[in-house]
């Protein structure tokens, strides 16, 4: 263990909108079928934003679920992180907005920005904090509203995406018979920058006539590099702790395409039946995507409290990482 303390998943939840876009919606706005989809990604539908909807609406009620199951109040939250790569605006953070709603103390809350690995990425600076001796309860937060950028002319890139929001409380013991998270790890390559990204909306491209500010993916590089990358991070974290991947109860990937996460399952030969898989009816709700997989799965019984979860996730950047956790 890094650090004088533990640092344990004290409570879980998150929040799906209502609206359901469906695979037969979808095939009435591009040339595509219900077949074709599920074939190439496994999803069926996926849940959408309504209009007066946005990202922050989402993160207060994954936010609130997780203190409720934390049987902790707002006021005892020490530090706020929200994982987003769609604010409701440019400034400020979604975290502050959040921190006001919950009506927190003043503490300290910002947005992390690491696309599809942007829980991971928050959590692991909760671990950091936690282990430290810094704060006693981190909120982390993981939130998007990918179909404001969804291109819905682009049939490679809008039957996958979805909005939602999943929240951990993040929280530090002194148990010695508590894990917690028991190891992390992040990575990046920027020289993959392209194959994933939002072209225009930024300061090199500011929103403007002929400004296109959705996004654009290389899918067959993507597909690739995903299930290679993840693959590795679960053998690298292995390595780190000294367990064995027959230890692991859960496998939970990011939600981004059913094939990806059959793909690993099968380089690492991990059984599919303890592969927890969201996405048939969700859809891929970016840094979202693993904290609703785990409500999900605690929530119809089969993720148990001691159970060992192995984390893992990439995205655009290209960002990668993971995390072994015992829940």
């Amino acid at each position: 263990m890094n650090g004088l303390y533990k640092a344990v998943i004290r409570g879980v939840g998150s929040y799906l909108p209502e609206t359901r876009l469906t695979n037969v919606e979808i095939e009435q706005m591009v040339e595509t079928s219900d077949d074709w989809i599920q074939t190439r990604t496994g999803i069926v539908e996926r849940r959408i934003a309504r209009p007066e909807e946005a990202t922050s609406d989402f993160a207060y009620l994954a936010a609130r679920a997780a203190l409720d199951d934390a049987q902790l109040e707002p006021a005892d939250i020490d530090l706020l992180i929200v994982a987003t790569e769609t604010p409701d605006y440019i400034l400020p953070p979604v975290a502050c907005q959040v921190q006001a709603r919950l009506g927190c103390r003043n503490i300290g809350a910002f947005d992390l920005h690491a696309t599809c690995a942007g829980f991971l990425s928050a959590l692991q600076v909760a671990e950091q904090y936690v282990k430290a001796g810094v704060h006693r309860h981190v909120l982390v937060v993981g939130a998007d509203t990918l179909s404001r950028f969804t291109d819905y002319t682009d049939r490679a890139t809008c039957i996958l995406f979805a909005d939602g929001a999943g929240a951990f409380v993040v929280s530090r013991s002194d148990d010695p018979a508590a894990r917690g998270i028991v190891a992390s790890a992040l990575h990046s390559d920027g020289t993959y920058f392209h194959n994933l990204y939002i072209p225009g909306g930024g300061s090199r491209t500011p929103y403007g006539e002929g400004v296109k500010a959705k996004i654009v993916m290389d899918g067959r590089k993507i597909f690739k590099l995903a299930v290679n990358v993840m693959a590795t991070t679960v053998q690298e974290l292995l390595n780190q702790t000294g367990c064995h991947l027959d230890e692991i109860d859960w496998l939970i990937p990011h939600q981004a395409n059913q094939r990806i996460i059959d793909a690993i399952a099968e380089s690492l030969n991990f059984p599919a039946e303890k592969v927890i898989s969201t996405i048939q009816n969700i859809g891929n709700n970016s840094s979202a995507t693993i904290p609703i997989a785990v409500d999900t799965a605690i929530r119809d019984g089969r993720i148990q409290r001691g159970d060992l979860l192995m984390l893992v996730a990439f995205g655009g950047g290209l960002v990668w990482g993971g995390a072994m956790v015992e829940y």
